[in-house]
This record gives structure tokens, sequence and C-alpha cells, in this order.
């Protein structure tokens, strides 16, 4: 099997989880959301616990789905002024941007968000006692995913190997 043959697995199965972890989010938020309408409509007495959920839920989600697109290259691009460019101009700068949010998912998200769930370990939410420090892990957690899903890219970027799932989507 060739190196390409395993980083197409690979992406196969990280982008399989990404997309389960965030699917499964999006039915419990919206389960999360249905209780609190019937709580709150129905019963007159709304459910406090679900808003703080959901909102917590939905920065999970959109960090795994951030990292799911740049798997996958389908985040949205400018590429109008890149598809003016030569071939060699063009290929350069999509390794640079390649690399520069390689840069920024190692920096910000994986060194940054360590340091936040970590200095807000000992902070508890108010409804749930659940801390904050869970909560901002999502940070890292996504930071990984997109700093390996950017070493995939930079990979095939380098050995112009443009595996069959991203051909033609960024």
């Amino acid at each position: 099997m060739s190196t390409h043959d395993r980083l197409t697995r690979v992406r196969g199965a990280l982008g399989g989880l990404l997309a389960g972890a965030a699917g499964t989010l999006l039915v419990i938020m919206t389960l999360l959301v249905l209780y609190q309408v019937f709580t709150r409509y129905v019963l007159g007495t709304p459910a406090a616990f679900t808003e703080e959920l959901v909102r917590y839920a939905l920065i999970w989600t959109a960090l795994l789905s951030a990292a799911y697109a740049f798997l996958h290259r389908k985040h949205m691009a400018l590429v109008v002024l890149r598809e003016k460019l030569p071939q060699p101009v063009r290929r350069g700068l999509i390794i640079g941007a390649d690399v520069l949010v390689l840069a920024f998912a190692v920096v910000v998200l994986v060194i940054g968000g360590a340091a936040l769930a970590f200095s807000a370990r000992d902070n508890v939410s108010a409804l749930l006692g659940v801390s904050h420090g869970l909560y901002y892990a999502i940070g890292p957690i996504a930071g990984v995913a997109i700093t390996f899903a950017q070493v995939l890219n930079i990979w095939e970027d380098l050995t112009e190997e443009v595996s069959q799932e991203t051909e033609g989507t960024d």
C-alpha cells in the first residue's frame, strides 16, 4: 500500500470521526432545544440547563466542523484571483495559505487553547457545575485535528498527489 493510499484512509477515518461527532452534537442540540420549548410553553417552567448545554455544544460543533472542512478542503475560499495566476504562483499561494492555517492551528488553537482550558479548569458553570476547562478543551482538540489536516494538505501540495475526496474542491 502506498503512502498516498494510507493517507487517504487516515483522512477518511478522521473525517468520519469528526462528522460523526459533529452530527451527534447537532442531534443533541436539536433535542435540547425541543425540550426547552416544551418546558417553556407547555409546562410553563423552562429548563434553564438546556441553554448552557446548547451554547457549548454549538461551539464544539462549529470547531469540529471547521476541522472537517480543512481535512476535506471544503472550507470557503475566494478563488477568483487564484485561478487567474500562473500555475507555479498558484501552487505557492496554496502552500502558503496551508502553512498559515497550520501555524494558526498550532499556536492559537493547540497552544493557546490548551492554556485556556488548563487555566479555566477550576472555574465551574453556575447551572451545571461542570468545569469550564472541559468546555474549552475543544480548542486544542480541534487544533490537533486541523493541524493533522493541514499536514496532509501540505504533503499533497508538495507531492502533487491530491486525494479523490479533495480533488477540485478547494
